[in-house]
């Protein structure tokens, strides 16, 4: 009687194996999982250290986040257009960026 036990306890083990494998290589899908939020926050890192070398004035009201696809979102403002064509530029060269998504807009007055 327990090695029958035994035994549908390895078959069914040997069958869910797969699917629980299976289950935790979409980890990235869920952003509250550790592993896509690291890499979410990686891209978001590297970005914002090449704004910093770059020196943009307007660098502390432009928002950088990125989600669980490696889309860019800039939201906030620069003090002129050619600041704003520099941080996407910036955003779109960084590895592992799919695609930016541009909300800046110009306010001269900050």
């Amino acid at each position: 009687m327990k090695t029958k036990f035994a035994i549908a306890c390895l078959a069914v083990g040997a069958l869910l194996t797969p699917m629980i494998s299976l289950a935790g290589d979409d980890a990235d899908a869920n952003r509250h999982h550790a592993k896509a939020f690291v890499k979410d926050s990686a891209i978001t890192a590297k970005i914002k250290t090449k704004l910093a070398t770059e020196h943009i004035t307007s660098l502390g009201r432009i928002h950088v986040d990125t989600d669980a696809d490696g889309v860019v979102w800039l939201t906030g403002t620069a003090r002129s257009k050619e600041d704003i064509n520099r941080v996407v530029e910036i955003a779109r060269e960084t590895e592992h960026v799919v695609s930016v998504k541009n909300n800046l807009k110009v306010r001269k007055d900050d």
